[in-house]
């Protein structure tokens, strides 16, 4: 038994330390170590502004209602994404909801053609992710394997409409056995949702979207 608990805390060590190294330089060219200190992760320093790169979304003649009907999406994705963050499956799961029913809700009539073509191609995506979602309460590993797909499905709807704010484009380059996954951020500090407080400020901003 000694022995399986000094082998699991070396692992979870090499793990943190290889994010710490390939995960936590930001933008700025600087390398910010973070390490638990009383059970609290320190936070990044955050890039400038100027060293970000901002995208304007795609099309700049969104119509009212249908920015309207869109900026729930992105409200409870961010809600879902700070639920996974917390390592707390319950609000991860009512945002998912959430999302679900406000997807039930866009307006899609008064999209142009090209506008109802990018939502559609992610529509079904978005409600099947947010129904895993919000149906696995108890089960946060299989939420964040359906995160990562709906980051890149919102991530898509945000690059064409806007999401009503400043959203940050983050990376994390150690989860899926260091594969990586993006998701998207109201805020510059890093949060990282696929790792909770395992590893919440293992990630990098890659761009925002405003």
């Amino acid at each position: 038994m000694k022995k399986n608990i000094i082998a699991a805390l070396a692992l979870s060590t090499v793990i943190f330390a290889a994010c710490n190294n390939s995960g936590t330089k930001s933008d700025d060219g600087h390398n910010h170590d973070s390490a638990a200190t009383a059970g609290e992760a320190m936070k990044h320093e955050a890039p400038s502004d100027e060293s970000v790169v901002e995208i304007k979304p795609q099309f700049a003649d969104v119509d009212g209602k249908v920015a309207a009907s869109l900026k729930p999406i992105f409200d409870h994705y961010i809600h879902v994404k700070n639920g996974l963050a917390a390592d707390n499956a319950s609000e991860a799961a009512a945002g998912a909801k959430a999302m679900d029913e406000a997807l039930a809700q866009v307006d899609k009539s008064a999209m142009t053609p090209d506008q109802q073509k990018l939502y559609t191609e992610n529509e079904d995506d978005l409600k099947e992710h947010a129904d895993h979602i919000s149906k696995n309460g108890g089960n946060i590993e299989h939420q964040r394997e359906h995160f990562v797909q709906m980051s890149e499905d919102v991530y898509a709807l945000a690059k064409g409409f806007g999401g009503g704010q400043a959203l940050y484009h983050d990376f994390c380059p150690m989860y899926d056995n260091n594969k990586g996954a993006m998701w998207l951020s109201e805020s510059k500090e890093i949060k990282n949702p696929y790792f909770g407080d395992k590893m919440l400020t293992c990630g990098t901003i890659k761009e925002v979207i405003k």
